[in-house]
């Protein structure tokens, strides 16, 4: 093993990292902290320091939960009470069997409000709320993941065959191992040890092929390297390229500058993980964000981006959709942008703008 990398590996530092996250984990239960402080004098100093135990002096924040589990009767009860109609009781009971009350409340979080009166400690609901229309939100917010996975998944697909191709053709089959086209040693480092734990876990027929036949290099060619690793991960790989020259070139298949293309493809990754695991879609506001191209340099993808709502889901629809424009399977085009609009136009009761729609988005186009 190169020796800068398992200097990188075997840093002391980690393990005394790694214990005062343990402490910090446990200062609830234990009233016991332990401090990391260089040694005293420097000249008898160890390198990582040394670490001792310390009582703390502040109080456990210890709080009992007291709250009571409710059977769906009860949960429609309290719905009612708290302002919701509920027209239909056993369309309601139904819809909960099958989708529970917890993860409904982050559809009907946007109807509450706290009432001059309220001694309870309970939100009151928007007067004229029904249930029906928490159903109809949630139905809506379902679809509208499916659309979002069936757009990622051509991106992600497409980004795979370009990164395999670029990096295939220009430095052959495991030149993408090699650290002389990457940026930084330790990132390169992890991304490789990410991408050896998903190639040793997978079951799929190329990856036990090459396991079988070949020994060295221990990871695969590129080809079969690009099927195996994360979006996230193929991110990565891609942020990291060394040569400015390597970005652009995938960049411009998609008409669009390096790094927007990066910023976007973690901003995929992350709305993608979302819906694969069915949250919450329609009104949240994305922690993994991405930078809005250019005005000087893409003047119409710009006019149609909202600059006052960067991490709503709007600008997100308007990014794949344009991706989409330049990736064509079999001569057909892409039929994803009528599906998000008739889609929008079957659900009129949702409040665009709180997905980041602009007031004139219907003139911009999308």
């Amino acid at each position: 093993m190169n020796h800068r990398i398992k200097w990188y590996l075997d840093t002391p530092g980690r393990f005394y990292r790694a214990i005062v996250k343990i402490s910090f984990a446990i200062r609830n239960i234990f009233p016991i902290l332990i401090l990391i402080r260089p040694a005293e004098p420097l000249i008898q100093a160890h390198p990582a320091g040394n670490f001792f135990w310390k009582p703390i002096l502040w109080e456990a924040n210890i709080s009992q939960f007291r709250k009571p589990s409710l059977t769906i009767p009860a949960q429609m009860e309290r719905l009612a009470t708290r302002g919701m109609i509920i027209a239909n009781k056993d369309e309601a009971t139904s819809f909960l069997e099958c989708v529970s009350y917890y993860r409904l409340r982050a559809y009907w979080k946007p109807f509450e409000f706290e009432r001059d009166d309220n001694h309870s400690g309970e939100l009151a609901f928007r007067e004229g709320l029904d249930f029906n229309t928490i159903k109809k939100l949630y139905i809506f917010d379902r679809k509208l993941r499916l659309l979002l996975l069936d757009g990622i998944e051509r991106i992600e697909v497409a980004t795979r065959a370009l990164w395999t191709n670029l990096l295939a053709e220009k430095y052959g089959p495991h030149g993408y191992l090699e650290f002389a086209h990457y940026s930084k040693l330790s990132r390169h480092v992890a991304d490789l040890n990410s991408l050896k734990e998903e190639y040793t876990r997978s079951s799929d027929v190329f990856a036990e092929h090459y396991r079988t036949n070949y020994t060295i290099p221990d990871l695969p060619p590129v080809w079969i390297a690009a099927e195996l690793m994360s979006f996230g991960l193929l991110a990565r790989f891609i942020n990291n390229l060394k040569h400015h020259a390597d970005k652009n070139e995938m960049a411009n298949h998609f008409n669009i500058d390096a790094s927007v293309l990066v910023g976007v493809l973690y901003h995929l990754g992350h709305v993608r993980n979302i819906c694969a695991h069915h949250g919450r879609i329609w009104n949240r506001c994305f922690i993994v964000q991405f930078s809005l191209p250019k005005k000087r340099r893409h003047p119409e993808l710009s006019r149609m981006l909202n600059e006052e709502s960067k991490g709503y889901l709007y600008n997100t629809l308007v990014m794949i959709d344009h991706f989409l424009s330049f990736i064509v399977l079999d001569n057909e085009v892409s039929d994803w942008k009528e599906n998000l609009l008739e889609l929008i136009k079957s659900h009129s009761e949702i409040n665009l703008s709180s997905m980041g729609f602009p007031d004139n988005w219907r003139e911009l186009n999308i």
